[in-house]
Formats: structure tokens, sequence, C-alpha cells
């Protein structure tokens, strides 16, 4: 599979070997880069994730828990 682009650039889409060198000898496409067709195509309707901030608990650890019992 390939990633080809329109000669006018408006249109990314993915094509077998043999299709994609057909339309590049034609003069119909260019190649992309994958990653133009991942971030324009694949997840353009993906909602954003958030960077792996997970929310903190005040939860005590085992050795603050031992301590608390030590001191009681």
């Amino acid at each position: 599979m390939k990633t080809m682009r329109s000669r006018d650039g408006k249109r990314i889409w993915r094509a077998t070997d043999e299709r994609a060198s057909q339309l590049y000898a034609d003069g119909e496409a260019n190649y992309a880069t994958k990653e133009e067709w991942k971030k324009e195509v694949r997840d353009f309707n993906k909602p954003k994730e958030t960077a792996g901030v997970k929310s903190k608990h005040n939860k005590p650890s085992k050795s603050q828990k031992r301590q608390m019992r030590k001191t009681l």
C-alpha cells in the first residue's frame, strides 16, 4: 500500500502498489507520507487525548499507614 496525494493537493488516499505506480506514471497523483494521511484522513474525526495525566489521590502509602499505627 502507498499513500497518494492528488495533483491539486486536495485529496489524500491509500492505494495498492500497482495502482499507485500507475497513477504516478499517468501524472494523476504524487506520493505522500503516511504521517500526512494519518493526520488528515485517518485521525480526522477522532477526539484528541490528553497526554497521560492521571488525577492524583491523597491516599496514604503503606509506609505512611504503618507510621500512623505506630504513633497511636
